[in-house]
């Protein structure tokens, strides 16, 4: 089998990390990037020797040069990026600070579009792809997920605008849309449900209290019928390789059926089933 070089972004837990390691065991050289030395330790304890962690915040402009350059002197180019380091933040719009909107799409967002255009050259020379890991909730915004939302419809938008660019160059551009999976996710969540609980003004927590208790809820729906982050790999593996690879990969029972219903029924009816589904819908 040719040996192929892919770069995946936020590999420390969770997607990332099983993309990592199946691409890895499948016998490719793998950039993995993460944003500690202890991650990068226990990367290498896991992969072969041809994993090869680097430190890559990728709301660092300079890590993101430094990590292209180290790629571009290792081989021949890229087979693949795969964009999938991203932040999840919630909380009522109506006090949400303006920060929070930066943080949110800088490394969601403005990140993803960095890494990418500093990979193109690689991508260009090594015949490869680009993949974006994105989310159901680029297609199903729930109260309280605005900002990680919007994040995530903007990468819908960005691979779309990406793939008629690229297309004269045969240079195929896919969306991995995972629904709930299972991950680290779940516990942060309950910790960022209590941190918004706690950072909202006098009277807000009261306003908010059943929007809270419904996230609450749906968290615990959520860890209960996540699938394994394994299948969002074996999405990526074919996005990367496949000889006619899909625009969109929905991964994940709630993904495909969600995916329908967005397509379907008008907004009205279909706010009312997610609703119902998710849990996510105020008392």
């Amino acid at each position: 089998m040719l040996v192929k070089s892919i770069l995946v972004t936020g590999t420390s837990t969770g997607i990332g990390r099983a993309c990592a390691l199946r691409l890895d065991r499948l016998g490719h050289r793998v950039y993995a990037g993460v944003r500690t030395q202890e991650h990068a330790r226990e990367l290498s304890e896991l992969g072969s020797g041809r994993l090869v962690p680097l430190l890559l915040d990728v709301t660092d402009q300079a890590q993101i040069d430094e990590a292209a350059a180290r790629i571009g002197q290792d081989g021949d180019g890229l087979a693949g990026v795969v964009n999938n380091a991203g932040i999840g933040l919630a909380g009522p719009i109506e006090y949400l600070p303006a920060d929070t909107w930066r943080q949110q799409l800088d490394v969601n967002v403005i990140g993803q579009v960095s890494v990418t255009k500093a990979m193109l050259p690689l991508i260009r020379s090594g015949s490869g792809r680009v993949v974006f890991i994105g989310s159901l909730g680029g297609k199903v915004p729930l109260m309280l997920f605005g900002p990680y939302s919007s994040s995530k419809f903007a990468i819908e938008a960005i691979s779309e605008s990406l793939r008629y660019e690229l297309h004269p160059w045969g240079i195929h551009v896919c969306v991995v849309e995972p629904g709930v999976i299972k991950t680290a996710i779940w516990e942060k969540g309950r910790h960022d449900a209590d941190r918004v609980e706690q950072d909202l003004p006098a009277g807000a927590s009261e306003r908010y209290a059943a929007h809270l208790a419904a996230l609450r809820k749906a968290l615990d729906m959520g860890e209960k019928r996540a699938a394994d982050p394994e299948k969002v790999a074996k999405a990526v593996e074919h996005a990367l390789f496949a000889r006619r690879p899909k625009t969109r990969y929905p991964v994940g029972p709630d993904a495909h059926i969600l995916t329908v219903l967005v397509r379907l029924l008008p907004d009205k009816p279909r706010e009312a089933i997610i609703g119902r589904m998710t849990g996510m819908r105020a008392a």
